[in-house]
């Protein structure tokens, strides 16, 4: 694990990071609209990104400096993880511009080790975000090197729990091992990012509630029972 404190991460320690994502299925999929929308989180004071298309963060790059967390989503035949699951998949996220690099360190079947995926990233200067589920993945995502865990994946594994709202309890056993995480994954709301930030998160990651209109509408619509 890298000292977190003199480095991108060192940059985002108390800071929301908003995650600018669009399905791949969603009228928001366009490079411009997601450039568009970086530009309305940093003026409205977001500390760093997370983004997840080479291309997406190369454009996002020419914005700002402030740190961007860059990641791909590619299914790969035959196995679960998804999120920057290569090698090459890391390397193409660092040459786009991402100063950290968030992978799926989960216990879901991949295609190639986690060790590999964090090598790739120091040798390509950057850190790496390991997105784990449980409290025993992310021990693992250190033992292995990585720089910072994100909470991301609760919730999305079938061996971590399956709740619609933060794993605050995760939050708390990785604040009691005394490691530093990034609080990612179902936040919702302002007082759920407070929360977070009580819990002892390094940083807070907020997406779909700031910048996916089509997921908010549909919360609502569920929510009146339409």
């Amino acid at each position: 694990m890298t000292d977190p404190t003199h480095n991108a991460l060192g940059r985002l320690r108390g800071q929301l990071v908003v995650s600018v994502q669009a399905d791949d299925d969603s009228p928001l999929r366009d490079t411009a609209i997601i450039v568009a929308l970086c530009r309305a989180v940093l003026a409205g004071g977001a500390g760093g990104l997370r983004l997840r298309t080479p291309e997406d963060i190369q454009a996002a790059r020419l914005l700002t400096s402030l740190p961007i967390i860059g990641l791909t989503k590619t299914r790969h035949p035959g196995f679960d993880a998804f999120i920057t699951a290569t090698a090459a998949e890391v390397r193409s996220v660092v040459r786009a511009g991402a100063d950290i690099v968030a992978v799926d360190a989960t216990l879901l079947s991949r295609p190639e080790p986690l060790e590999g995926l964090i090598a790739a990233a120091h040798d390509e200067g950057a850190l790496l975000m390991a997105d784990v589920s449980t409290q025993g993945e992310a021990e693992h995502a250190y033992a292995l090197g990585a720089d910072i865990v994100g909470t991301t994946m609760s919730g999305y594994t079938p061996h971590s729990p399956q709740q619609l709202a933060p794993d605050f309890a995760l939050m708390a056993a990785l604040q009691a091992r005394g490691l530093p995480f990034i609080a990612e994954g179902r936040l919702k709301t302002v007082d759920d990012a407070k929360q977070a930030r009580r819990a002892g998160a390094w940083a807070v990651v907020v997406g779909s509630a700031i910048t996916r209109p089509d997921h908010v509408t549909r919360w609502f619509v569920d929510a009146l029972g339409n």
